[in-house]
């Protein structure tokens, strides 16, 4: 029982990279739209950079989970057979596109149309490893994770803290417009569906047990940390909104400290996830 701090390796690889795929599909969205000018777009690319510094990170703490970056490579035996050979490899090509895109573009190399259709196709590829990334996690004889809440979940951290990761790659990149008004609100909306859910969870664990476990009892501090989460996320996204409620543009360093206290509280949520984990052989009681 505990809040599965013992995988923050993968607690940092699943929040980063959930977050980085909403990030990247904010600037994706802003670069195919047109209207951005050559000098904005090419601060844009420039601020893209951060992205595959996080997904690097992402990836360095998944290497860490193994125990050895030789394993790392024995992961991907299984593609199309094993959810976690899927999962490493959907991000490694997602990675790799993304990676390449923001190369070209830096280096003026990418003709504008085929831009357009490499963005759109490096979206599909980080969706689907965010697909990947749920996919491990349903497993049969795991009740607490086999199940909607664990897909929604991923989900929803990529529309918490992506949203907010993009608008601040923007702003430092000096885009600002109306349409990116409408990033605090889905980010704001996927907050309170994952809190519901989350409490949802909470109520149903008591009808998960196993001849020697009740799921309640994994995380006795589950209001608590809860209440963290909760509280972070508010203050993380009040650093970003509340200057724009007041009619000012938020700065970088308020959105900086957003983001942190984002991913902090995603971390805690992420971290009751893996506390989650029970086993109860081939059939689940309840």
């Amino acid at each position: 029982m505990g809040m599965g701090w013992h995988e923050w390796p993968l607690m940092i690889f699943t929040v980063l990279g959930q977050c980085v795929v909403g990030g990247f599909i904010v600037l994706a969205l802003a670069l195919i739209s047109g209207r951005l000018d050559n000098d904005r777009t090419r601060r844009v690319h420039l601020s893209m950079f951060f992205l595959w510094v996080l997904m690097g990170i992402a990836f360095i703490a998944s290497v860490m989970h193994l125990g050895s970056p030789m394993r790392a490579f024995n992961s991907l035996n299984r593609i199309g057979e094993s959810a976690l050979s899927n999962e490493i490899a959907s991000g490694s090509v997602f990675f790799a596109v993304g990676g390449i895109y923001w190369l070209l573009a830096v280096l003026n190399k990418m003709p504008a149309a085929l831009g357009k259709l490499w963005l759109a196709v490096a979206m599909v590829l980080g969706l689907l490893f965010v697909y990947a990334m749920c996919r491990v996690y349903q497993i049969d004889t795991v009740p607490t994770w086999h199940n909607g809440y664990t897909t929604l979940g991923f989900v929803l951290t990529m529309f918490i803290g992506g949203p907010l990761l993009g608008f601040l790659l923007l702003r430092v990149a000096g885009v600002c417009g109306c349409a990116m008004h409408i990033l605090p609100v889905v980010s704001v909306l996927a907050v309170l569906i994952s809190v519901a859910s989350v409490a949802m969870q909470g109520f149903g664990l008591a009808e998960i047990h196993s001849s020697v476990q009740q799921a309640s009892a994994l995380i006795p501090s589950f209001g608590a940390l809860l209440a963290w989460r909760l509280a972070l996320l508010v203050l993380g996204l009040g650093c970003w909104i509340c200057p724009m409620i007041k009619g000012r543009a938020p700065s970088v360093a308020w959105l900086v400290i957003g983001l942190l206290l984002v991913v902090a509280g995603e971390l805690i949520g992420r971290g009751m996830f893996y506390g989650l984990h029970m086993t109860v052989g081939m059939a689940i009681a309840g």
